[in-house]
């Protein structure tokens, strides 16, 4: 079905009081040019300031403008996922709201959307941020991401990304996963570019994240990856190491039980320290096969409760037959 909107901007929002008039004015400057339809949803996760009274005063005397007021700081994820809720297009753009992103990149998102790709995300390559505590950090998560994901982006913490809507069919954020979007997008079969897009240094308030914020992220990525590669054969995971562990624990106490039958060990068996090594690898490899029999069983409760696919379709071409035998045109359904 063709929805009503096209494009949907969604901007979270958190202690921006001094910001959002001057975003809101920038991002309607942009969007007014165009001739296609358009709705902005602006997220306030539980802002502290004057940040919900300034957009609802804002969106009285427009009606582009939706806001949507989260009850506390839930982060930023939480945010874009309420904001994805919430919207209608079938566009969507996601952006900062501290006024460094440039809302005249969003057309050359658009453009590069309509070259074919599911995703276009953003490369802010003259960041205009701290070297240390925000720009080196940064660099090297970027590159331990797309090293572990296979999806190589310059700048996976930039904000500013246009997606198709039907990528999100596919995708559940938790926790801090928004970085991650490209990845789950890719692992679904998404066709992803990336541009260079303009990084204006921040003017007013001060950013809600610092160098911490890259344990999270190595955290976040673990997981990534094992819904990534594994979430369909958790048992491999555990059986390899399981099976590997196993079979030392079985030489080794082939090893022992040698020394016994040919009397090669002066002392008794259970003084051998070979006994309790043999010991700690069979157990250690028993109990890996049965937390992936455990997790293999999650799995399997977690696809069919939701009857989710362990496949995505891109489109399908059917034969349709009438009477006599007759053939009609080859007829391409994609399912979008």
């Amino acid at each position: 079905m063709e929805r009503s909107i096209y494009l949907s901007v969604i901007v979270p929002v958190y202690n921006e009081e001094e910001n959002i008039a001057l975003l809101h004015a920038s991002i309607n400057r942009v969007l007014q040019k165009q001739d296609f339809s358009y709705e902005v949803i602006c997220v306030d996760d539980g802002s502290t300031d004057d940040t919900f009274c300034k957009l609802r005063q804002i969106a009285q005397s427009d009606h582009h403008l939706h806001v949507v007021r989260l009850r506390r700081n839930f982060g930023q994820t939480a945010a874009m996922a309420a904001g994805v809720a919430h919207s209608k297009g079938e566009i969507l753009v996601f952006m900062d709201g501290d006024l460094q992103n440039d809302p005249n990149d969003i057309s050359r998102l658009l453009a590069k959307l309509d070259e074919g790709y599911d995703v276009v995300s953003g490369w802010r390559k003259k960041r205009q941020d701290a070297q240390v505590s925000r720009k080196l950090p940064s660099w090297i998560a970027n590159r331990i991401i797309s090293k572990v994901t296979g999806v190589h982006l310059h700048d996976y913490g930039c904000t500013l990304k246009a997606y198709r809507r039907e990528v999100f069919k596919h995708i559940r954020l938790y926790g801090e996963m928004h970085r991650f979007i490209p990845a789950y997008a890719a692992l679904a079969g998404a066709k992803i570019a990336e541009i260079e897009v303009t990084h204006h240094p921040r003017r007013f308030g001060k950013s809600k994240y610092g160098i911490s914020r890259t344990v999270r992220v190595v955290l976040d990525l673990l997981t990534v990856k094992f819904l990534g590669s594994f979430s369909t054969k958790p048992l491999y995971v555990f059986g390899v190491p399981g099976l590997l562990a196993m079979f030392f624990g079985g030489a080794i106490g082939s090893v022992l039980l040698g020394q016994k039958v040919l009397n090669l060990q002066a002392n008794k068996v259970h003084r051998n320290p070979l006994l309790p090594l043999s010991l700690h690898f069979s157990g250690f490899g028993i109990q890996c096969i049965l937390m992936g029999l455990l997790a293999e069983l999650l799995a399997r409760t977690y696809h069919e409760s939701q009857d989710k696919p362990i496949y995505v379709v891109s489109e399908l071409l059917q034969m349709h037959q009438l009477e006599g035998d007759e053939i009609m045109d080859d007829l391409l359904i994609p399912v979008r």
